[in-house]
């Protein structure tokens, strides 16, 4: 049985904790609109140069394939570490919210690619030689054919990737990123005030169900048409 026993002032953590709730959502909104866009793009590629598929080139895929499973298992209080001096080159510093957000949209864009590719996969390739022997473009079958059929699965996989980013952000705090992971550790866990851990943990609790929630939705909706 967990006791919560609040030694805090909420008229000072209050504002704090907004602050903190708007740092994450920055992040988290930030990177997914980057990396999510970005991993799109390589996760197409990398479905498309694989053996039998639409660009094959098994030089491209095998490249693009060792750097993905290269960065992809880095744990990522240890990839913000190994970024700092590519961070501190592109965007000035290694501290604060913005210094986070560029290595979360790194490995966003790493851990997307690698969760479109797996949902592009199991598109009939039936449908994809009917396309083409209507005389549809690569990039028409990608954008009209590849992409709608794998839309289900690929706003699940999104929805997804948003509780992986919403974690990345918890850890932005150590590089003073700020965010909600900052908040807890800093005026909960620190000053031994459960109140203040679990506000922080609720609220990200309360954001996860709400972006699965509307994927869920949507997704149901687009399997039934």
């Amino acid at each position: 049985m967990i006791v919560l026993a609040s030694r805090s002032d909420w008229s000072v953590l209050t504002p704090l904790l907004v602050q903190s709730v708007a740092q994450t959502l920055e992040m988290v909104v930030v990177t997914l609109l980057i990396g999510g866009f970005l991993g799109l793009v390589l996760g197409v590629v990398l479905y498309g140069t694989r053996p039998g598929n639409l660009f094959e080139n098994a030089v491209v895929y095998r490249v693009l394939d060792i750097i993905v499973n290269i960065i992809r298992p880095i744990p990522f209080i240890i990839f913000l570490a190994a970024m700092q001096p590519l961070t501190i080159k592109v965007v000035g510093t290694s501290i604060g919210t913005t210094a986070a957000i560029f290595p979360m949209v790194v490995m966003c864009t790493v851990a997307t690619s690698r969760l479109v590719e797996q949902n592009l996969v199991p598109v009939d390739p039936g449908i994809i030689e009917a396309a083409r022997s209507m005389g549809a473009s690569k990039f028409t079958i990608v954008r009209t054919v590849l992409i709608p059929e794998a839309l289900a699965p690929l706003i699940l996989a999104y929805a997804f990737l948003f509780i992986s980013v919403l974690d990345m952000s918890a850890m932005a705090g150590y590089i003073g990123g700020g965010g909600l992971g900052n908040f807890a550790i800093a005026y909960g866990y620190q000053k031994f005030d459960q109140t203040v851990t679990w506000t922080a943990v609720i609220i990200m609790i309360i954001l996860v169900q709400v972006v699965q929630g509307i994927a869920n939705s949507v997704a149901k909706h687009l399997l039934k048409r």
